[in-house]
């Protein structure tokens, strides 16, 4: 923490401030709003109600009408502040509106009726956390079956690429065989092959295999990705061969030297393909949408197409599911960020 303090205000000349100070302050300080300015609205948006997101000029923070109950009616009442004819202020709550008039009333007194001109008042407003956007789509929409849906499908589909990645890789690596380059430049080749243009034949093998609305389906197609195969291949390459060839001498089976040698020793490398495909599959949207039809199958990010509509859109309950589906990724990334830039440095990726 001290060394965060020292070098937030470190400067050029220990005592005074330079011009270079000045400018890479303002620089570092643009790059934090650039980046982290949408999150902080993304979070403080996702407490707004319906209404006050589409209020104009928007707000940064989530404030809402103030309303009262009044004996005599069932639903609590909007509060506005008023200006009277004769120039006073009261706070008055309304009952209905018509046209350009408004029917009001004082909450203190509400057997008078007042009639005001809505161009003569302002709303009340306050500081309200709209909780119920975050409450209700885990009850009412299913959205806890959905979140766990990705979770299985993001967890098992990350396990089943590292085992396979690192086989890949390990035979590529630690092997040598006839026809290995060409192996590797046909892995490599496959990342100019967009999904779309694979999105038919496959799907016609996955309704072949009868795993249409089935997780597997969206787990399955995905299983080996070229980039871990290129990563965990480049980072095996700087294994010592020495101590391979020890555990052989020793009548280490392959199995063993893969399993108890090369995985721990690659680590870094699996972390680092790890949070790749923990982004992958979460975010994943086109390949789910295409196999996935039946709503108890959903992702979270087919789900969030549900909140879309050809009328309507429910940006309050779209943007609070979409914090919730940033969570995890972001949990993880923070758990195993320190493994990036050793894994990544290793392998040689640019």
């Amino acid at each position: 923490m001290n060394r965060l303090a020292r070098m937030a205000v470190a400067r050029r000349n220990p005592g005074r401030w330079h011009w270079t100070d000045i400018a890479a302050y303002a620089y570092l300080g643009l790059g934090v709003v650039l980046m982290f300015g949408p999150v902080l609205w993304l979070g403080l948006s996702s407490f707004k109600t319906q209404a006050g997101l589409l209020e104009f000029p928007p707000s940064l923070l989530p404030m809402s009408q103030k309303e009262v109950r009044v004996e005599g009616h069932a639903q609590p009442l909007p509060l506005f502040e008023v200006t009277m004819e004769d120039g006073s202020k009261r706070v008055l709550a309304q009952v209905r509106r018509i046209g350009i008039q408004a029917q009001m009333i004082d909450p203190a007194n509400p057997g008078q009726s007042i009639r005001v001109p809505i161009d003569k008042r302002t709303p009340v407003r306050e500081f309200k956390l709209a909780t119920e956007n975050y409450t209700e789509p885990l009850e009412r929409f299913a959205f806890t079956r959905f979140l766990w849906n990705s979770v299985f499908v993001t967890a098992v589909a990350t396990l089943i690429t590292l085992v396979i990645n690192s086989m890949a890789a390990y035979a590529l690596s630690i092997y040598e065989f006839r026809g290995k380059t060409a192996v590797m430049l046909m892995v490599i080749g496959t990342l100019m092959i967009p999904i779309t243009i694979i999105l038919v034949p496959v799907y016609l093998v996955i309704t072949k295999l009868g795993l249409v609305n089935s997780l597997w389906a969206v787990i399955l197609p995905g299983a080996a990705t070229p980039t871990g195969v290129f990563l965990l291949r480049q980072y095996m390459l700087t294994l010592p061969r020495d101590l391979i060839e020890a555990a052989r001498m020793d009548k280490a089976s392959e199995w063993q030297i893969y399993w108890r040698i090369v995985m721990p020793l690659a680590m870094p490398a699996l972390a680092v393909l790890a949070i790749f495909s923990i982004m992958w599959r979460w975010n994943e949207f086109l390949w789910p949408l295409a196999v996935l039809t039946k709503t108890e199958a959903y992702t979270l990010q087919i789900g969030l197409n549900a909140f879309q509509g050809e009328l309507q859109t429910q940006w309050h309950y779209l943007l609070a599911m979409t914090v919730v589906t940033l969570l995890p990724v972001a949990l993880v990334f923070v758990f195993l960020q320190r493994f990036i830039t050793t894994g990544i440095a290793n392998t040689g990726m640019k």
